[in-house]
């Protein structure tokens, strides 16, 4: 660690997603890992975005977000949940999710503040957390069924709590979060004045007939939740890094306080293009979420017959498989030599845990790639030895 570090982000490891796909690229290894599918989104889409380069769209978008696409994600929000908002002041583009997490809490959070939090965690979450000096309170999704444990929720959570962060459909788990426990999160939430900032972005990606059911469209909710989606996952559109955040004006300028410090806005002609894809290739995430459904099923049946039995997501693009049973000290070790071993990287998932015993075996899959991407990496799991 560098001596001129700032001591905010001491602890704070690179982010485990580059280091895995690196390694898979200097192996040559199929890359299981990191969540990005192979194929990109509507080539109409990708058209608009040539147009508005080719159109002179290429200086500074206003830092809320150009109007199209801010007017588009009501529309989105309003045509799929029932959510009327304001593109004025109730709506902001953010460089991807991952941004919206970032000046969500930055804004809304000070030194000391109690952030309830599930666990398993995306990791931007915990950095993120750290640097605004937040104290996290994880309420963990156990295995083998990765339920929101609701007394442990309650218990969590008091009138001293700032703010619950939320992710449903939940990475790397894949649970959705039915609308019983999303009661209950609102229920805690209302009783004691908490805000809550909501990581949707597998919104659309949800399986067998599972519906998302957005925690700001539950009564008392409204006034309190900030919701984050984006265009990356359920479009196929993840090198765009194009989000936003939705809510009361109040929280929107919570969140746009810090982001105009941050990058202000990005991506100029990509504003205008996700903005069509918004409103008119609604169709794309429903056949997605149908294609990988498909895809899930085949990395699951393939997974469990190299004797690595996987949860069966809900909805995201992964699972979660233990290898406890193979011998080795924990999912970390046993990734780090699947490359020389079978030629596939994975991602160990015991870094998204502060209870390092729950997660310390747990190794997390995708299922975002192409059929044969995924038929290649099984069939080298099948032909080597996985045990220690």
């Amino acid at each position: 660690m560098s001596a001129h570090l700032a001591r905010r982000l001491h602890g704070i490891e690179p982010t485990i997603f580059s280091a895995m796909s690196a390694l898979a690229l200097r192996t040559e290894s199929v890359n299981l890992g990191q969540g990005f599918p192979d194929t990109d989104g509507p080539a109409a889409v990708l058209d608009r975005a040539r147009e508005a380069l080719a159109q002179g769209r290429n200086q500074y978008a206003p830092g809320l977000g150009v109007p199209e696409l801010r007017e588009a994600v009501a529309r989105h929000q309003q045509r799929h949940h029932g959510i009327d908002l304001d593109p004025a002041t109730e709506v902001v583009v953010t460089t991807g999710a991952t941004e919206g997490i970032a000046c969500a809490l930055l804004g809304l959070v000070d030194p000391g503040d109690e952030v309830v939090l599930l666990e398993p965690y995306y990791d931007s979450y915990v950095a993120m957390l750290q640097v605004v000096g937040a104290v996290r309170r994880p309420v963990t999704l156990r295995a083998p069924d990765f339920r929101l444990d609701v007394d442990a929720l309650r218990a969590a959570v008091h009138d001293g709590t700032r703010l619950i962060l939320l992710n449903s459909p939940h990475n790397p788990t894949g649970t959705v979060l039915t609308p019983e426990e999303l009661a209950v999160v609102a229920e805690v939430a209302v009783r004691h004045d908490v805000l809550v900032v909501t990581d949707e972005v597998y919104e659309h990606l949800v399986f067998d007939g599972r519906r998302h059911v957005p925690l700001a469209t539950l009564p008392g909710m409204a006034e309190r939740t900030l919701t984050l989606s984006s265009l990356g996952k359920s479009w196929s559109l993840t090198g765009w890094k194009v989000g936003w955040a939705t809510g009361p004006a109040h929280l929107v300028g919570a969140l746009l306080a810090a982001k105009q410090w941050t990058t202000f806005t990005s991506g100029s002609p990509l504003q205008p293009a996700a903005a069509y894809a918004l409103d008119h290739e609604d169709a794309f995430p429903a056949a997605l979420a149908r294609d990988l459904q498909q895809r899930r099923d085949l990395l699951c049946e393939g997974l469990a017959a190299v004797g690595l039995t996987p949860r069966v997501p809900e909805g995201t693009y992964f699972t979660l498989t233990d290898v406890g049973h193979l011998g080795w000290e924990d999912g970390a070790a046993f990734c780090a030599t699947l490359p020389e071993r079978a030629g596939v990287v994975a991602i160990p998932a015991q870094g998204f845990y502060d209870d390092v015993e729950e997660g310390r075996h747990l190794v997390r899959w995708a299922f975002c790639k192409d059929e044969p991407v995924i038929r290649d990496g099984l069939a080298r799991l099948a032909g080597a030895r996985l045990a220690r």
